[in-house]
């Protein structure tokens, strides 16, 4: 478990695809916090009216090899909400300027901590690994991803790497259908069940390319379906503040690619980054 892992948010995350009975124990961790570290696995098995099996179940569906590591995770968390105290915060009617730009980037912040959370460190490796080999890299995204996904090409492209980026449904079923078996394929969806991004993924499976998922920490379709998932954590959407804080978390990812495969080809890939900063620094000043 790294530092940055917290259960909480894990929790959260994972809560509608547990089981009925892992439902029931989730739920009263999340309203019950505080008094969770000094219960016994009984106690808490007697409050959710589950069972000491039931409970440990749920312990190591979350991750963890028994009741007591569960504990020591949470009251950690609990101590680094302490610190935080900051929640995600929507936009409200009327609110004063000072108070907005305090309040979105202090959410951006939080949805970057909280992706640091649930990210899983093995599955960035992979998915860098892939990426240094592959073909080509397709980009598939709608929306608020579909920009992200442009965002990922621009930065790809600088280190003379096959890619494009597809945003809209039918470029998308038209690129899914081209892919081959060295290519990658990044779906990128916050909620995995876009149905654009999934037409396209069925497609892609059977084309022998690696598919890649980014996605929030959830069962989903897409996740299911993707060789490697990477994971984001961010605040429920609504309607006020829409994509923002899983816009941020996702272009995080797609650095964090970025510099990983960079950094691992830096010999080969320095002379494109030099180029590309020259003729962009020269342009300016023309």
């Amino acid at each position: 478990m790294s530092i940055h892992d917290n259960i909480l948010i894990k929790i959260r995350e994972m809560k509608d695809s547990l089981t009925p009975v892992e439902k029931m124990v989730a739920e009263y961790v999340l309203q019950n916090v505080e008094e969770i570290p000094h219960l016994s696995i009984k106690n808490l098995a007697q409050l959710t009216k589950t069972s000491d099996a039931s409970v440990l179940r749920f312990c190591k569906t979350m991750g963890y090899s028994g009741y007591r590591s569960f504990i020591v995770s949470i009251s950690a968390s609990l101590g680094s909400m302490e610190e935080q105290k900051d929640q995600y915060t929507d936009i409200q009617p009327g609110d004063d300027l000072s108070v907005i730009i305090s309040n979105t980037s202090r959410n951006n912040i939080k949805s970057i901590e909280d992706t640091l959370s649930v990210i899983d460190k093995n599955e960035v490796d992979r998915a860098v690994q892939v990426l240094r080999k592959s073909n080509r890299i397709v980009f598939f995204g709608i929306g608020a991803s579909g920009l992200v996904g442009i965002d990922a090409e621009q930065k790809f492209s600088r280190i003379n790497k096959m890619c494009h980026t597809y945003t809209d449904g039918h470029s998308q079923l038209t690129a899914a259908t081209l892919l081959d078996k060295g290519d990658v394929a990044v779906f990128i969806s916050n909620s995995g069940k876009t149905s654009e991004i999934l037409d396209s993924l069925e497609i892609a499976k059977k084309s022998g390319a690696t598919i890649i998922a980014i996605t929030k920490y959830n069962k989903s379709e897409l996740a299911d379906k993707a060789n490697i998932v990477l994971n984001i954590s961010t605040p429920e959407v609504t309607i006020r503040s829409g994509a923002m804080g899983s816009r941020i978390a996702m272009l995080t990812i797609i650095d964090i690619l970025f510099a990983g495969v960079a950094s691992a080809e830096y010999k080969n890939v320095k002379k494109y980054l030099t180029k590309t900063h020259n003729i962009i620094a020269a342009s300016k000043h023309r």
